[in-house]
């Protein structure tokens, strides 16, 4: 057993973190912002002073590599650095410096194995241009026509945002790897949620990812003035979706199952003002689940409860689909090498479901995936209260090492 270099880990974990720091001390380093670009060369230069070789591909993530000769398949170990707005310091950064400091470790102690190893960084994990693009175009799942449609939710492209940058986002269509280059694939990740906080245990084993379906809907009514308009004669748009947000809770009790969530994150009253009928209202739906049934029968429940609510008050409604993510299994075989690592760190694991979405989800399908999380602090994630224990982050590290060797069969 071998222990990572922890002061290191913790010095560019803080030094990353002033990367998009906002005053509140949040972090806001979108995919494709001057934040994150800055973090990108960051981040190579730690990759060359690690004597790792550096590779960028046409999706513009970013790997360092161990054994770059080897002809065998080579082991993954990553997770991403963009961040959503005024998002934490961890999700997904985290991954990405164990997974260096892992490689540094191993390069370090002249340990040589079986496979190479790469660490890596994808781009835009957080969806800001819809989907998971670096993840997406590594399994060959971009288009040209994602590519033309793609943008944010304040109407930039995807093409224009990578212009910006000096990238080309048809490039990202020759970044799709050949699954058999790829063994597996691991991730280190804060669990975003309070479950090993609650439990009081340093490291958790995910067995299953969550699949989900984020739209985008509109329900139209007709704008109309808020003094003289009676209640009966209205066809008031955000009547109609306040009462379908109260059918969420009932939806999820029949359709869905104990792992079931479903959030509208997003809304936005057209034309806005204090004295006028909301002719629009426009909003957003995530659901998630780990069974891809569940959330089929979800999403037939919830365009069945929509389509009842604005036929009653006359008023229509059209959703615009944002992402779909299947729901992804880990391998039982990694999983059972990270229960048997811990058994060999005498580190305490809790098996359990990823409610969010990670990387991992889009490499299983083309290769072997795993995942290990650390606790969040209150479960709280994608804000500036986002937090793990320092002993829980050397923890986790620890743990991603060892069951990295272990996946890479160490050559004696």
């Amino acid at each position: 057993m071998i222990h990572i270099n922890f002061e290191r880990l913790k010095n560019n974990i803080e030094t990353l973190s002033k990367i998009g720091a906002e005053e509140n001390h949040a972090i806001s380093r979108m995919a494709f912002s001057q934040a994150d670009m800055e973090a990108r060369e960051w981040l190579k230069k730690q990759i060359l002073e690690a004597n790792l070789e550096l590779y960028i591909d046409g999706a513009a993530n970013i790997f360092g590599k161990t054994n770059a000769n080897s002809q065998k398949p080579s082991i993954l170990i990553g997770s991403h650095l963009d961040t959503v707005p005024l998002g934490g310091h961890l999700d997904g950064s985290l991954g990405v410096l164990v997974g260096l400091e892992c490689l540094q470790r191993i390069r370090e102690e002249n340990i040589q194995t079986e496979y190479p190893l790469e660490m890596v960084s994808f781009t835009d994990e957080e969806g800001r241009f819809g989907g998971l693009f670096g993840s997406q175009s590594l399994c060959g799942e971009i288009t040209p026509d994602f590519l033309y449609r793609a943008a944010d939710l304040n109407g930039l492209s995807l093409l224009d945002a990578m212009k910006n940058c000096g990238l080309n986002a048809f490039d990202s269509l020759h970044a799709r790897r050949n699954p058999q280059t790829i063994h597996s694939y691991l991730e280190l990740h804060i669990e975003q949620g309070p479950v090993l906080d609650s439990l009081g245990i340093p490291s958790g084993i995910v067995e299953g990812i969550s699949g989900l379906f984020k739209w985008n809907l509109k329900i139209h009514g007709f704008p109309n003035h808020a003094g003289t308009t009676p209640m009966p004669m209205r066809k008031d748009a955000f009547m109609g979706l306040a009462e379908f947000a109260n059918e969420i809770p009932r939806i999820l009790e029949e359709d869905g199952s104990e792992n079931s969530v479903a959030t509208i994150g997003r809304v936005n009253l057209i034309p806005g003002s204090a004295n006028t009928v909301p002719g629009i209202a426009e909003f957003t739906i995530d659901v998630r689940d780990p069974n891809m049934e569940v959330l089929k029968s979800l999403e037939h429940a919830i365009r069945k409860s929509l389509s009842a609510i604005v036929r009653r008050r006359d008023l229509k409604y059209e959703f615009d689909i944002i992402s779909e993510v299947i729901p992804a299994n880990c391998a039982p075989e990694i999983i059972q090498c990270i229960a048997d690592t811990s058994d060999d760190l005498g580190i305490k694991v809790h098996r359990m479901v990823s409610g969010a979405i990670h990387d991992a989800q889009i490499m299983s399908k083309i290769t072997k995936v795993g995942m290990i999380f650390v606790p969040s602090i209150g479960g709280k994630s994608h804000s500036a209260a986002e937090w793990t224990a320092w002993e829980d982050i050397e923890i986790g590290a620890n743990l991603a090492l060892n069951s990295l060797l272990k996946m890479a069969k160490i050559l004696h």
